[in-house]
């Protein structure tokens, strides 16, 4: 982990050193947006070297805080009305789906079972408040009136907010509070491996949270929120090293206790290929997998998951191929020893 951290180090300096041009209100703040976009894209490249496995959730959450941090350079830079309004619409396309990935990201960690219709109707929703987000310059439901100035040498979008703007500002505290909500539920009921990333999480979330609350008090020249986001990318991308280090112990553990008990070659690499397609799991195969090994039978597990018998048998065969078992009983067996 400490050659980890060492990659991360330049990212903390550099927005340590944003912070205190934020401070001090010089006029050269377009060189802060120039360093939060470049962090941003060094953010997602890090991602893709560092992270092993990677979570479709969290390179949705990566792309979007480089979406928002591009409008928000972009808009800094831009000189006319039109031009300025189709970057703050590219700053809420991140914005919206910035919070729904990283909400999704907290579901995962946490071990939540949820529905496949979960993220479709929250897509929806986030959809639905960037049409809302995006409307000035067709409606005056967001802002009622809007124009471009240039305060600090950096253009920005003077706005009187229109009957509809409190929506963004809800939809925001919403994923917030439900984000805290399913860390803190998720620690009492020790879904969560370890404090540590109980602590990374509760990070990712509160960096936002308290920069957005500074943000409704303080009058600040610079959108704070796209350090705050970078902040959250930090914390989230320490916590998958943390699991990602975790797993190769735990092999390397499994692997020294299956050669002190002398276990055949080829069971270890059979308990590798089960460690590893459990993160391959879809939601549905990963609940049906716990309750194979709760020990419940077919009819219970039909009952439970809601489902047919031949809807079972078709995750089973899935199941059973990503796990490289061949049975309901050889899968209970091999995670025995997990």
């Amino acid at each position: 982990m400490k050659k980890y951290y060492a990659l991360l180090l330049p990212f903390l300096l550099c927005l340590m050193s944003g912070c205190s041009e934020i401070g001090s209100k010089t006029s050269d703040v377009s060189a802060i947006y120039v360093a939060t976009a470049i962090l941003s894209i060094l953010m997602l490249v890090s991602y893709f070297l560092l992270i092993r496995k990677k979570e479709k959730w969290l390179v949705i959450l990566f792309v979007s805080v480089v979406i928002i941090n591009t409008g928000y350079l972009w808009l800094s830079q831009t000189t006319t009305l039109d031009s300025a309004l189709m970057a703050n619409r590219l700053s809420y396309l991140g914005s919206v789906f910035m919070p729904l990935s990283m909400m999704m990201t907290i579901i995962k960690v946490c071990k939540y079972r949820y529905n496949k219709l979960v993220p479709v109707l929250l897509s929806a929703i986030s959809l639905f408040v960037f049409v809302i987000a995006a409307s000035p310059g067709y409606l005056d439901i967001y802002y009622k009136e809007v124009s471009l100035v240039t305060e600090n040498g950096v253009s920005v979008l003077e706005k009187v907010y229109g009957s509809w703007h409190n929506i963004y500002p809800v939809f925001l505290f919403g994923y917030f509070a439900a984000m805290v909500t399913a860390i803190v539920y998720a620690t009492s009921k020790k879904k969560i491996s370890s404090a540590m990333q109980a602590i990374f999480l509760l990070g990712a979330v509160l960096a936002n949270i308290c920069v957005w609350l500074i943000e409704q008090f303080v009058k600040i020249d610079f959108e704070i929120l796209s350090i705050s986001y970078i902040i959250s990318e930090l914390f989230l991308l320490g916590l998958y090293l943390l699991m990602q280090e975790g797993e190769k112990l735990f092999l390397a553990q499994t692997a020294e206790e299956t050669q002190a008990a002398q276990i055949p070659k080829e069971l270890l690499e059979q308990q590798k290929r089960f460690i590893e397609g459990l993160d391959t799991l879809t939601p549905t195969e990963k609940a049906i997998y716990e309750l194979y090994v709760e020990g419940k039978g077919t009819k219970e597990v039909l009952e439970t998951m809601g489902i047919k018998e031949n809807t079972l048998k078709f995750h089973n065969k899935n199941l059973y191929g990503k796990l490289g078992v061949s049975s309901r009983k050889q899968l209970i067996e091999i995670a025995k020893w997990l």
